[in-house]
């Protein structure tokens, strides 16, 4: 049995702030766009999903609770950038909030974490020595 990723969905609080904040921070183009969800393609072939929180319960039949201002979500996204420091740059201009910046980490990797609009954690890697 064969079981690839393909998409990962983040439920998000305000979606038109949502996608502006992944276009402008990695220029991901919209392949799906609903008043309510948006789907980008990131190179490699996998999409993220961004879905109005409220509307996420249509598929789930609950609504996901709501991330306090300032507060996370238990979602991270970890990226790996061929350039970690436009990457970095381009969070920082698109407005993510720095949790941790860049650091080598104990697995092997430099990273740099950072907070989406809605509070999910994304982190932007290479391997050290890259």
């Amino acid at each position: 049995m064969l079981v690839r990723h393909t998409l990962t969905i983040l439920a998000v609080e305000r979606l038109a702030e949502s996608v502006a904040f992944y276009r402008a921070a990695f220029a991901w183009p919209e392949a799906v766009e609903t008043p309510v969800y948006v789907e980008l393609a990131l190179p490699g072939g996998q999409r993220l999903g961004l879905y109005e929180r409220e509307a996420f319960g249509r598929n789930t039949g609950q609504v996901p609770a709501r991330v306090p201002a300032g507060a996370l979500s238990t979602t991270e996204l970890y990226l790996h950038a061929d350039d970690l420091e436009a990457a970095i740059a381009a969070l920082e201009a698109a407005g993510a909030r720095c949790l941790s910046p860049r650091a080598p980490r104990p697995w092997g990797d430099e990273a740099a974490y950072f907070a989406d609009p809605s509070g999910n954690v994304l982190v932007v890697a290479r391997a050290l020595g890259a």
